[in-house]
């Protein structure tokens, strides 16, 4: 389903921020607008992938002379209608499989190049199979990093906003952690929404990316973004509903001199680490490093702003592993207040409260909190330690966007 008629649907509001942001650029509004909002539809189920894909290939080839996602010596071998029905019956990937086969192309060459193909086998392939089940009760195949938030230990103290600038070099008002004080009507007192990327299994920002810099790396589900062919277009930053994206204006407050290599490539030779360069997309990557062992074994299956958190808040791990820290925190947050239900069978098993930022766009966030969700009421105030005194800069002083995060996606630097 396309159109007025979506329930993935846009505000005016909305509306003129994607714009406005799109019009910074060299490249064509209409078309990124169009595209981030097919592709929340496609991962809100509305729209296949298939016919996504076709329905900007042209176009994406007129604009920036390229299409990542092409792949002449597969799609030649399927008619459009073939495509459609393939993906109506659930037997697009098998189809391209069979042609990737015949092609004599690996699966990786084939993720790698993109398109209905890479579409279709990340569905199969990645590691981030299995769905929310999988981020409360751990299993799946290989690694698939992930977050258990506990927004009921959050103080606000901004440690963890403070560790990753730190961490990653980023400029002043690229704040790849953030966290939102908030008063609601629907809950007493303020509360806190601490925001990283939320590295989705089904990501709109690796959906419209025309060159493949933002792509989901196979082995562990991470999202990120290659920057040496990064054109920023800013396409991924109006289609991801979190509003997590930063685009790098000028030079980097922190200058390539004072990176390490091995904080900037991963283990495949790809510059995907610390802070983006003039002119590219930056966002959290989950300490990529880390979680390559370039910082050490010991800090594989860390991250900075956990380890800055004196609150027992972040818990960083492997959401197909049952024995993980935040699988483990998740666990045992709920068997702490289990209800009995031998008496009122229909009571809840458990009374603590916990969600998936923005479920219903069908994005398959792989973090989970504990904690309150912010509703429609949420209004964004001042925290009890601000930006400023901590000596960074926050520009997201808007009302929250669905309760769950600000309209701007601002804090970009200068």
């Amino acid at each position: 389903m396309t159109g007025d008629d979506a329930p993935i649907s846009f505000d005016d509001d909305e509306e003129e921020r994607m714009e406005r942001l799109l019009d910074d650029t060299e490249y064509d509004t209409e078309l990124g607008m169009e595209m981030a909002k097919d592709a929340q539809r496609v991962t809100a189920g509305e729209l296949n992938e298939a016919e996504f894909y076709r329905k900007y290939h042209e176009r994406i080839l007129e604009e920036f002379g390229e299409d990542d996602r092409e792949l002449d010596e597969l799609l030649e071998g399927l008619e459009a209608d073939t495509l459609d029905e393939a993906a109506e019956d659930g037997t697009l990937s098998d189809r391209l499989t069979d042609l990737a086969d015949g092609e004599d192309l690996s699966r990786r060459e084939v993720m790698k190049k993109g398109g209905a193909a890479a579409l279709a086998l990340g569905m199969i392939t990645s590691a981030g199979g299995g769905g929310a089940s999988a981020a409360e009760e751990g299993g799946g195949d290989g690694t698939r990093y992930g977050m258990t938030i506990n927004l009921n230990n959050c103080d606000g103290c901004l440690a963890c906003v403070v560790a990753c600038q730190e961490e990653h070099g980023t400029s002043r008002g690229a704040n790849w952690m953030y966290v939102f004080t908030y008063e609601d009507d629907d809950q007493d007192d303020e509360n806190f929404l601490v925001r990283p990327c939320q590295h989705c299994t089904d990501s709109p920002c690796t959906k419209v990316c025309p060159v493949g810099a933002r792509h989901t790396r196979e082995q562990d589900g991470l999202v990120l973004t290659d920057y040496e062919i990064c054109i920023g277009c800013r396409y991924c930053e109006v289609s991801c509903p979190y509003g997590v994206n930063y685009f790098q204006w000028g030079e980097p407050d922190t200058p390539d001199s004072e990176i390490d290599d091995a904080h900037q490539y991963d283990e495949r030779d790809r510059w995907v680490g610390a802070r983006p360069p003039k002119g590219a997309m930056g966002k959290c990557t989950f300490c990529v490093d880390r979680q390559d062992g370039q910082m050490g074994e010991d800090k594989i299956g860390t991250t900075a702003c956990e380890e800055a958190c004196a609150m027992d808040a972040i818990h960083f791990g492997d959401l197909n592993d049952p024995e993980s820290a935040p699988n483990q925190h998740l666990e045992q947050y709920r068997s702490s207040q289990e209800n009995d239900t031998s008496t009122f069978p229909d009571r809840k098993d458990h009374t603590v409260s916990t969600f998936k930022l923005m479920e219903e766009r069908g994005t398959n966030p792989n973090i989970h909190y504990v904690g309150n969700e912010p509703s429609q009421h949420a209004r964004q105030v001042e925290g009890p330690v601000t930006y400023e005194d901590v000596g960074l800069v926050d520009e997201r002083k808007e009302v929250l966007d669905n309760g769950a995060m600000a309209n701007e996606s601002g804090g970009e630097s200068a």
